[in-house]
């Protein structure tokens, strides 16, 4: 895994942005009118809002696609989002203001240099943070360290939600349909962000991360809970674990099977010693005649 500087050229490739928005009426202009040049497709993800945030939006972007939600939570809205996207790179950033879409050039920027997946973070040089607490900040450490221990790999800022990556990475992510079902999925939440984290070093995808600034909330409160969230994702880190091993076993009976079916089995020594017996008796009947 790598980190990148900030980016001077400006992608040639299509690039989506993600916005998930519930009630974001005062923040989700203040985003849009900051987006690069750069970006070709909004696709705002709304959760039933009831403050006119879909209708701020199009002031703002009349091209904004607009998605609405069938299930809740912010997963679920990312997973919406990612399938109604068509560019070549995909960004997901908060509504509220608190991250600089400015920065979107530093991520398509990693991505223009080879990154498969350009994860923000606020704990690599030339990141950092008004928002988080001391708290939420001990919690993500610990949340981090386990991570990299079981999947060996290298994030910094496991719990920060600021990332882009190329479309191919969406298969990667293994998502629950959007659409396709009301009742409530694993993914739905919060946890999304620590999930897709996980998979995508689990498939061996190539990881930069790009340092970012995270602010205060424009407006409004956070619908993050930190005790209740952070388990979701404590407990979503032990049953990624689990997926991978059960992947493993699978591809390892996989490959035993392939081999099986290309390689004879061996001949069993009651098998040998039957046909050694029947030529004796074969060559005996055969003098015998004689």
């Amino acid at each position: 895994m790598s980190t990148t500087t900030a980016a001077t050229t400006a992608t040639t490739a299509t690039v989506s942005v993600v916005i998930p928005t519930k009630n974001e009426a005062r923040n989700v202009g203040w985003v849009l009118e900051r987006l690069p040049e750069q970006v070709t497709e909004v696709v705002l993800v709304d959760a039933n809002s009831v403050d006119g945030t879909v209708e701020a939006a199009l002031a703002v972007r009349p091209d904004c696609v607009v998605v609405r939600q069938t299930r809740k939570g912010k997963g679920n809205a990312l997973a919406a989002g990612f399938e109604a996207a068509t560019g070549d790179y995909i960004v997901m950033i908060d509504a509220d203001g608190s991250m600089d879409p400015a920065e979107i050039l530093d991520f398509t920027a990693a991505l223009d240099a080879g990154a498969d997946y350009a994860k923000g973070s606020r704990f690599t040089a030339g990141g950092g943070s008004d928002d988080i607490t001391a708290l939420r900040r001990a919690g993500n450490w610990g949340l981090n360290a386990l991570t990299n221990v079981l999947f060996r790999s290298r994030y910094s800022d496991l719990c920060y939600g600021y990332n882009a990556f190329r479309r191919d990475c969406v298969a990667a992510f293994a998502l629950p349909t959007a659409h396709g079902t009301t009742a409530a999925q694993w993914g739905d939440g919060f946890e999304i962000e620590t999930m897709i984290n996980v998979r995508v070093a689990v498939a061996g995808k190539k990881i930069t991360e790009v340092p970012s600034f995270e602010a205060e909330r424009r407006f409004g409160v956070s619908n993050l809970n930190t005790f209740r969230d952070g388990f979701r994702v404590l407990g979503t880190i032990f049953d990624e674990r689990r997926r991978a091993s059960r992947a493993r076993q699978a591809d390892v009976a996989a490959a035993e099977a392939a081999v099986s079916a290309v390689v004879p089995a061996p001949r069993s020594a009651a098998v040998d010693l039957g046909a050694a017996a029947a030529e004796v008796d074969l060559a005996s009947t055969d003098l015998v005649a004689a």
